[in-house]
C-alpha cells in the first residue's frame, strides 16, 4: 500500500486533487513517530478556515495539503501506541496536541507547547501550525494518538451516525466552545454572528445548553432561509435597521444575555451598502453593543496576525479599529482563541448517539466524492448553505 491522493493548496482561488506521499510515522522535523497511528481517512470536511487560507488572505505556501476535520479507520499502530488497534474508528481533533505539556495537562490542547516550533498550538493542514500534513485525503498520520484519538465505541453505531459524528472535529466542539463561553445557560437570550457552519453548530449547541431563545445574523439570505428552517429566529444584516433594532423586534428590548462572533477577521459591514464592504471589526463591536451589562462575547470565530488581502494595513497584522472601551463600560467578558476540541469532544459524541443533537441536518452535512473537492471549495466559497464533507473512500456513501 503506497497511493495517497490529496487536497492540495495551489494558489489564490485554486486547490487541486494530487497523488500525494502515503504517510509515515515521522514528524515535521523528521522524527520517528511511534506514538502515532495511520488512518484511512473515512471523512474530511472543508472548513470556513481552509477557505480563509484557499483566498490567499493567509500566508499559506502553495503546495500546503490542506484538511484539519478528519474521521477514520486506525490502519497502522506505532510501537508506543497502547489503546487503539487496527480497525478501530476515530475522531481527530483538529488540535494537534502532545498530552504532556502543562498547556495539554490543563486541557487547553489548542495551545500545545511541543508540537509547533513557531508558536504555541498545532493543527493538521493549516498555515503557521507546525507542518502537519493536511487530512483531506485517502491516508494521514496522527501523532500522539492515545492522547489525541477519541474512539468510538460502537463501530456499526458509529456508521450508522457517521454524517453527524464527522463534525467532532471541529465545528461542533467549536460552536459549543463559543456557546459555553458567551454563558449560555437555560432560559439564556442568545445572539449568534454568522449563519456558516461553526454560527449554525453555536446555535445548536445554544439550544443544547438551555438557551430560551437563539438568533442567527447574517448577510447571506440563503444562509439565513436555512437557519430559519432548521429552528432559528434571524436577522438581516444586510438591512439598513440596526442589529440593536432588530433584535428588540424580536425580543421586545436591544440586548441578548449572550453573543457568539462565528465570522471572524473576514467580517462585512452591515446595512444595505455596508454589506457590500469588509469590515473587519464589525462583528466585535456590534457584539459589545447588543450584549447586557457584564455578559459574555464569545469569539470563535477565526482572527489572525498576519492577512495579506486585508483592507487597510493595520488589518494586514491583525490590528483592528475595536472598541474596547465599549466592552469596558459594560464589564464585558471576552473569550477567544482556538478550541480544545478534546474538552467536549466526547459528551458531544454522546449526544450526537443518544440523540439529543442533529448537527448534520442543522448543518446542511453534504457528502462529495475527493474529486469534487475543488468544485466543493468553489460552491462552499459562494455561500451556500452547506456542509461539504467529503468521502475519499465511499465509506459514508455504503453507509448511507
Amino acid at each position: 500500500m503506497s497511493g495517497n491522493r490529496g487536497v492540495v493548496y495551489v494558489g489564490p482561488g485554486k486547490v487541486e486533487v494530487r497523488s500525494i506521499a502515503f504517510p509515515e510515522l515521522v514528524d515535521p522535523a523528521g522524527r520517528k513517530a511511534n506514538h502515532g497511528v495511520i488512518l484511512r481517512v473515512v471523512a474530511t470536511n472543508i472548513c470556513g478556515s481552509d477557505q480563509h487560507m484557499v483566498r490567499g488572505r493567509t500566508t499559506a505556501p502553495a503546495g500546503l495539503v490542506l484538511g484539519h476535520e478528519i474521521t477514520g479507520e486506525v490502519i497502522e499502530v506505532g510501537s508506543d501506541v497502547m489503546t487503539l488497534q487496527k480497525g478501530d474508528l476515530v475522531s481527530v481533533p483538529f488540535n494537534v496536541a502532545c498530552g504532556r505539556c502543562p498547556m495539554c495537562k490543563a486541557q487547553n490542547t489548542g495551545v500545545c507547547l511541543n508540537v509547533n516550533p513557531a508558536r504555541a498550538g498545532g493543527a493538521y493542514g493549516y498555515v503557521d501550525m507546525g507542518g502537519w500534513i493536511g487530512g483531506q485525503a485517502e491516508y494521514v498520520m496522527v501523532p500522539y494518538a492515545d492522547f489525541n484519538l477519541l474512539k468510538f465505541p460502537d463501530r456499526d453505531r458509529a456508521l450508522e451516525k457517521i454524517r453527524d459524528l464527522t463534525c467532532l472535529s471541529d465545528i461542533l466542539p467549536t460552536g459549543y466552545h463559543g456557546a459555553v463561553t458567551a454563558g449560555v445557560g437555560p432560559g439564556s437570550t442568545v445572539y449568534v454572528a454568522g449563519a456558516g457552519p461553526v454560527g449554525l453548530a453555536a446555535a445548536a449547541s445554544a439550544r443544547l445548553l438551555g438557551a430560551a431563545v437563539t438568533i442567527v445574523g447574517d448577510v447571506n439570505p440563503t444562509r439565513l432561509e436555512h437557519a430559519r428552517r432548521v429552528g432559528f429566529e434571524t436577522v438581516d444584516l444586510s438591512e439598513d435597521a440596526s442589529l440593536a433594532e432588530q433584535i428588540a423586534n424580536l425580543l421586545g428590548e436591544p440586548e441578548v444575555d449572550c453573543a457568539i462572533d462565528c465570522v471572524g477577521f473576514e467580517a462585512r459591514g452591515h446595512g444595505h451598502s455596508g454589506s457590500q464592504i469588509e469590515a473587519p471589526a464589525t462583528v466585535l463591536n456590534s457584539l459589545m453593543e447588543i450584549t447586557r451589562a457584564a455578559g459574555k462575547i464569545g469569539i470563535p470565530g477565526l482572527y489572525v496576525t498576519d492577512d495579506p488581502g486585508a483592507a487597510d494595513s493595520a488589518a494586514k497584522h491583525g490590528s483592528l479599529s475595536v472598541r474596547f472601551g465599549l466592552g469596558w463600560a459594560k464589564s464585558h467578558s471576552f473569550f477567544t482563541g482556538q478550541t480544545p476540541v478534546m474538552k467536549y469532544n466526547k459528551n458531544l459524541m454522546q449526544a450526537i448517539l443518544w440523540d439529543r443533537l442533529n448537527i448534520a441536518e442543522v448543518v446542511n452535512v453534504t457528502v462529495i466524492e475527493l474529486d469534487q473537492a475543488p468544485s466543493g471549495y468553489a460552491e462552499f466559497d459562494s455561500g451556500v448553505p452547506k456542509k461539504f464533507v467529503i468521502d475519499p473512500h465511499g465509506t459514508l456513501k455504503a453507509a448511507a
